[in-house]
């Protein structure tokens, strides 16, 4: 069984995340190709989808160019395909999001996640830090996570199982097939949260 696996090519840290993911696979000795994927043609095509943390509103604004959102909610309307969020991602995932600072916005979102997401939680980008997290998804040993700008969940759904937390603020959901993160994984050298996504899709396949 190969896999195919996409990661949302707008913006962001895309790079990282092919790499991260080739990586992951070759960990798991897993048959997959990991691709650049901007068009909706090209969502449509893969077995899951990472969505890169950047700018969840640009982000969400150029993927309306090439139908890249319409194709993704077209895909968890039909068979709630694996997708994950981190960081931007996990906003434009979520049913409702606001910003810490502004207040409401009204950028694109997939509603894929019964989750309401507060933007730059921790503050804008001197803010950033890198904090140790128990991700229960993963294991016990601690995760080394990377924070620039990030979000974190405000209110969850029943069906939302929280997965990872950082003093008050819940900063990893999982719902379904769908994982969202506050945090870059892709910006370290423990591939387990990516490891854990191609455990999802291989349960998705069977």
């Amino acid at each position: 069984m190969k896999l195919k696996i996409g990661v949302l090519g707008l913006q962001g840290d895309i790079e990282e995340h092919i790499e991260a993911t080739k990586l992951a696979l070759k960990k798991l000795n897993v048959e997959g190709e990991v691709i650049w994927t901007k068009s909706g043609e090209e969502v449509l095509s893969v077995d899951g989808l990472i969505i890169p943390g950047g700018e969840s509103t640009v982000i969400g604004l150029l993927s309306t160019y090439g139908r890249a959102l319409d194709a993704v909610k077209e895909k968890i309307l039909e068979e709630e395909f694996p997708i994950l969020g981190t960081c931007a991602g996990l906003i434009i995932m979520a049913k409702r999001a606001y910003d810490k600072i502004v207040g409401q916005t009204n950028q694109e979102l997939l509603g894929a996640m019964d989750i309401t997401v507060e933007r730059n939680s921790f503050g804008r980008q001197k803010e950033s830090f890198e904090a140790d997290l128990h991700i229960s998804v993963i294991g016990e040993k601690s995760f080394r996570a990377v924070f620039i700008r990030a979000p974190s969940v405000k209110e969850y759904g029943s069906k939302v199982e929280v997965i990872a937390k950082l003093e008050e603020y819940i900063v990893g959901v999982k719902e379904r097939n769908f994982l969202g993160l506050a945090f870059h994984p892709e910006l370290t050298n423990d591939t387990r949260v990516h490891e854990y996504f191609i455990n999802l899709l291989q349960e998705y396949k069977r």
